[in-house]
């Protein structure tokens, strides 16, 4: 991306991991936008992936973040605007993580304190971060917010099990502060619905290569690419989007509005 349409921009980025990250990519590509940002990750994340060699690429701080945590939130949003010298801009919740599934444990099987762990950190995290920044006025007016999410929230992938619960209550968050942060501050707060990537995360769910295989056969234009999603959050962190807000944004070569394609019927032998 050679347009700089996010010089000046200061951000928060959660979730990037390693370069199968899409965190990782929307950094780069935030970074090749001309924006500075803070990378946030969970402690243990900070110690398994390479996130220094990120950091080093893109000339951006770490701080580490338990999204689960109040305390947490409080200082990694107030330590971001003292390291980048004011209010934010934009914020990338890329989070996600099944307790359940890590466990083996099938959607009609779930541990419920599991299940809570899984909502508070792949959903309801989403919401203590926008109250925290809600609270600490710390979002400039006009400012973008984006919360990664997956068409299961909508439709039945049985394997993927209680994430698909956990992203319908993202997406339901995303509208509820989408409105009230909206009103208050002209805030814009979205989804992007990406398609099946391969990421660490991603991969760890069952049949998840025939997710990919699936969606590519029944979308028109094939998978988006790791690399198109951080693009497209780029664009919608920008001033080109202002007035899109509270929406959940399919990002997924046409997939999500194809009822059938000719090389799933063929490959099903109609």
């Amino acid at each position: 991306m050679n347009y700089k349409i996010l010089e000046g921009k200061r951000g928060i980025i959660f979730g990037a991991l390693d370069e199968r990250s899409i965190a990782w990519k929307v950094a780069e590509k935030c970074n090749e936008a001309g924006a500075s940002f803070v990378l946030t990750n969970a402690p243990i994340a900070l110690r398994m992936g390479t996130i220094n060699e990120l950091a080093q690429k893109t000339g951006s701080e770490i701080i580490p973040c338990d999204v689960s945590v109040d305390d947490d939130m409080k200082n990694l949003i107030e330590q971001s605007m003292q390291k980048l010298g004011g209010k934010l801009d934009f914020i990338l919740h890329s989070v996600g993580m099944s307790f359940n599934i890590r466990k083996k444990h099938s959607y009609t099987e779930l541990d419920y304190e599991l299940m809570k762990k899984t909502l508070d950190v792949s959903a309801i995290s989403f919401h203590r971060l926008l109250q925290t920044c809600y609270n600490l006025d710390a979002l400039k007016e006009w400012s973008s917010v984006v919360a990664l999410t997956y068409i299961a929230a909508q439709r039945v992938f049985p394997n993927y099990n209680e994430m698909a619960d956990t992203k319908a209550l993202l997406e339901s968050i995303t509208r509820s502060m989408g409105f009230h942060y909206g009103k208050k501050k002209k805030v814009r707060i979205n989804t992007i619905s990406q398609s099946p990537t391969f990421t660490s995360a991603g991969s760890g769910v069952g049949g998840f290569d025939s997710f990919l295989s699936y969606s590519e056969k029944m979308s028109p234009l094939g998978n988006a690419s790791a690399d198109e999603c951080a693009e497209y959050c780029v664009v919608m962190f920008s001033d080109y989007t202002k007035m899109v807000t509270m929406q959940n944004l399919f990002h997924d070569g046409g997939y999500s509005f194809t009822g059938a394609s000719e090389e799933v019927l063929n490959s099903m032998g109609i």
